[in-house]
C-alpha cells in the first residue's frame, strides 16, 4: 500500500510530534520530514515530494504564505490557531488547499490531510461562506475586464461558479440545476482550466475579486 506522504512545518516542536503522531496512527500517512520555519519547508518539499505540506501561517524568518507561494507543485494545507487568522485570506490566494485549526478533532485532521491529497479544498460550504464574508471587504478593487476581451466562462459556467461561491456543494448544485453530480464536476472542472486556478478555493476567491458575488448575496 503506497503510503500518503506529508510534511510538517511549525515552529513548535511539540505541535509538530502531536500532529505526527495523530497522521501515522492511521497506518496509510507518513511523516517525511519536518520544518520549523518557511526556509526548512520549502527545502524539505523539495527533497521529499510530498503529497500534502501542512503548514503553519505564522513561523520565524519566512512564514507559511511566502512559503505556500513558493510551493507551486504541493498541496498545502495552513494550520493556524485561529478560524478566521488575518493572514487565511492571503495563504489561500498564494495556493493553499484549505486550512486546519490546530486544535480540531484528530479524525478531522486526518480527514483534511486525505482530502487535500486527493485534490479537494479543505474548506466545507459553511466555513467558506463564513470566512470569505468576514475577508471579502478587505480584497482590493475588481480589475474590470476590457470591453473586446472575451468573457472566458459561458453562462451556464458563470451560475455555477455563482452558487460554488454561495457554499454550496457538488450535490447541491446538482440539484438546483436538475444535471447530474458528474455534470457539476465537469464544469467546475472546466471553470477552473479556463481561469487558471488550482482549487474550488480559489474559485471562491475569484468570484469574490470580481465582484461575480459579494457577501450581501
Amino acid at each position: 500500500m503506497t503510503k500518503l506522504r506529508v510534511v510538517i512545518a511549525d515552529d513548535q516542536p511539540m505541535m509538530r510530534a502531536g500532529f505526527k503522531a495523530v497522521l501515522e496512527a492511521t497506518g496509510d500517512i507518513e511523516v517525511v520530514a519536518e520544518a520549523g520555519n518557511g526556509e526548512e519547508a520549502v527545502r524539505a518539499a523539495g527533497e521529499h515530494s510530498p503529497d500534502v505540506v501542512l503548514m503553519d501561517i505564522r513561523m520565524p524568518g519566512l512564514d507559511g504564505i511566502e512559503a505556500t507561494r513558493r510551493l507551486p507543485r504541493q498541496r498545502v494545507l495552513i494550520l493556524t490557531t485561529f478560524g478566521l487568522d488575518q493572514y487565511i485570506i492571503e495563504a489561500l490566494r498564494a495556493g493553499a488547499s484549505g486550512f486546519l485549526l490546530k486544535d480540531s478533532p484528530t479524525s478531522e485532521v486526518v480527514a483534511a490531510v486525505r482530502a487535500v491529497a486527493a485534490g479537494d479544498a479543505v474548506l466545507s460550504a459553511a466555513v467558506t461562506r463564513q470566512l470569505l464574508d468576514q475577508v471579502a471587504r478587505r480584497l482590493p478593487a475588481p480589475v474590470a475586464r476590457r470591453l473586446d476581451e472575451p468573457d472566458p466562462l459561458t453562462e451556464r459556467e458563470h451560475e455555477v461558479l455563482r452558487m460554488l461561491a454561495n457554499g454550496l456543494s457538488n450535490a447541491e448544485i446538482a440539484e438546483a440545476l436538475v444535471v447530474s453530480e458528474a455534470t457539476v464536476k465537469s464544469h467546475v472542472s472546466h471553470i477552473l482550466g479556463k481561469l487558471g486556478l488550482r482549487d474550488r478555493v480559489q474559485a471562491v476567491i475569484y468570484a469574490y475579486e470580481t465582484r461575480l458575488i459579494t457577501p450581501a448575496d
